[in-house]
């Protein structure tokens, strides 16, 4: 296994940068062939990962680690589903090679785009090893290079799976160095990874709001942004209780350690008295261990009235990402407030409203400007396996190069191939 414990993070990078070449000209059939040795091998070598993990979630325990963070470093019932969006990825048309938006001019060139791998990524994640697999799979199949930074406390299990996905690029020819992890606890490679831009072609941080404005601060490289999510649902005046419920229910407690779990319910103020007392209780009965907690603008409090569950909001919980059952509520007059209220406080990652004004739909789509727009959905659909990309090697929340969750095309780019007759310039 290939890994910084003893090497470092340049050499890594520069080993990266040679398997770049080499994976640029890999065929399709390669590709999946790695693909599909990496699902035999994670099946050959289930207890080996999960005792792995085992061992992290043990020593992250004893640290006291947030509850959000324990749930998102569990493999716990999970490879099952790992597998499944390996699998899709292999069944996804190959972008590599493709040619798109093709015109002769009017000297008689002919003119396409074609698809191109990004090269090097330099990927830091924290605390869920899934990442580290599903990174791996998009980038193979895209026929680029990983150089992978996950959190301290995934070392373990990180370490097992990079082992058996350097094993599956060895089994389809592909040279093990297409992924890497670095695996020392130093803080410092964060920082020196972020200047090697002679290596790697980009950096994607997957984290909350600090280590992405560190990453900006810091990179030499370009940063695609993303991930930390304060979302939002907007309950308009005719929307369907039970529906909008449901919803809700799901967007909230589904798993709310996740960064496309709801964050602030907005109701219309025409709806709230009769809405807000049913959401709380709908809630708080449908769980049968931990309950959720509310906060409350003065509108949505005087609807329900002091009780355990909830309290008063203060000014920064309508900008507080939860990854818990905590659940911000606020009542709004019409939709122009909704909107203005997202505008003001939304991360730009998932937003929606629930509805059955198809006016009221339009113009919630015209006027919130998110990565993803929901009408009468959850929130928890923004990811690249339910939107059928087979994975995601994030959900960029900024407008260039990608945005919403990045599969296959998103971790490629475009060169011109430009074809003639002997033309001159004149």
């Amino acid at each position: 296994m290939n890994t910084c414990m003893n090497t470092s993070v340049e050499i890594l990078a520069r080993e990266g940068k040679a398997a770049a070449a080499y994976m640029a000209t890999s065929s399709e059939t390669q590709k999946n062939t790695a693909l599909q040795a990496l699902i035999q091998n994670i099946k050959s070598h289930r207890d080996a990962i999960m005792k792995a993990n085992q061992q992290d979630i043990n020593l992250a325990k004893a640290a006291n680690i947030h509850a959000s963070l324990l749930e998102r470093l569990s493999l716990e019932n999970r490879l099952e589903g790992i597998i499944h969006d390996i699998e899709q990825v292999i069944r996804l048309p190959d972008p590599i090679g493709t040619s798109y938006d093709v015109q002769t001019l009017p000297n008689g060139l002919v003119l396409s785009k074609c698809r191109v791998p990004l090269g090097v990524l330099g990927v830091i994640y924290e605390s869920r090893p899934n990442v580290t697999i599903d990174i791996s799979a998009l980038t193979i199949k895209s026929a680029n290079v990983a150089l992978l930074r996950g959190g301290s406390e995934t070392l373990h299990t990180n370490q097992a799976l990079i082992e058996v996905i350097q094993q599956s690029l060895k089994d389809a020819g592909l040279p093990a160095t297409a992924i890497q992890l670095l695996s020392g606890r130093d803080r410092t490679q964060v920082s020196e990874l972020l200047q090697l831009d002679k290596y790697i072609d980009v950096i994607i941080p997957r984290g909350g709001a600090a280590l992405q404005q560190f990453c900006r601060k810091h990179s030499t490289i370009p940063v695609i942004t993303g991930g930390a999510g304060v979302c939002h649902l907007f309950v308009d005046e005719t929307a369907d209780f039970e529906g909008s419920l449901r919803v809700i229910f799901n967007a909230k407690t589904q798993r709310p350690g996740v960064c496309n779990a709801v964050d602030t319910i907005l109701v219309h103020a025409a709806i709230a008295k009769a809405f807000i007392p049913r959401l709380q209780q709908a809630l708080q009965e449908a769980l049968s261990e931990k309950r959720v907690q509310f906060c409350l603008d003065h509108k949505a409090w005087a609807c329900v009235g002091a009780l355990d569950c909830c309290r008063l909001a203060k000014a920064e919980d309508w900008d507080t990402e939860w990854l818990s059952l905590v659940l911000n509520v606020k009542v709004v007059e019409n939709i122009e407030e909704a909107t203005a209220h997202i505008k003001t406080h939304a991360s730009g990652h998932s937003d929606g409203i629930l509805t059955e004004n198809p006016c009221n739909a339009a113009q919630f789509i015209r006027e919130v400007d998110s990565a993803a727009v929901y009408v009468n959905a959850s929130t928890r659909f923004t990811d690249g396996g339910q939107f059928g990309l087979g994975g995601e090697a994030a959900i960029s929340t900024q407008k260039l190069h990608a945005r919403g969750p990045m599969g296959l095309q998103e971790l490629t780019s475009y060169k011109w191939i430009i074809r003639g007759n002997y033309q001159i310039r004149t």
